[in-house]
């Protein structure tokens, strides 16, 4: 059973800029698909960057582009999240999640319908 643990969550300043890191256990990290998304208190959750796993592109959503940057380390089977000039709307629980590649059919990333879920870390940003 495929197992992710998120690390790296924090309280911030806005302008300041973490790395959230998904580590994976019980699956080899190369043949998932895997995104990250954030829930706020009183929100839905939403999607914020995602690995497509027909191509390995990239994607993100428009309220982090620019400013967030995501990335794999198949080898330590990691995946990472950068978020730079973090501002208070970016407060929210993120998760990251899993699911094999070869299920996951749908146009987007972010509509894959992911199995596995980490418990998430808190990021808060105020000043």
């Amino acid at each position: 059973q495929p197992r992710l643990v998120e690390s790296g969550g924090g309280l911030v300043q806005p302008g300041a800029s973490l790395r959230l890191s998904c580590v994976g256990s019980g699956f080899r990290l190369a043949y998932y698909a895997i995104g990250w998304f954030r829930q706020a208190p009183g929100k839905e959750r939403e999607g914020v960057s995602c690995f497509s796993a027909r191509d390995g592109s990239t994607h993100y959503a428009d309220f982090v582009k620019g400013r967030f940057s995501i990335s794999r380390d198949n080898a330590t089977n990691t995946v990472y999240l950068q978020m730079n000039n973090l501002k208070t709307e970016d407060t929210a629980v993120y998760s990251c999640a899993a699911l094999p590649a070869v299920w996951a059919i749908q146009a987007s990333c972010f509509l894959y319908e992911y199995e596995d879920w980490g418990q998430g870390t808190q990021v808060t940003v105020s000043s």
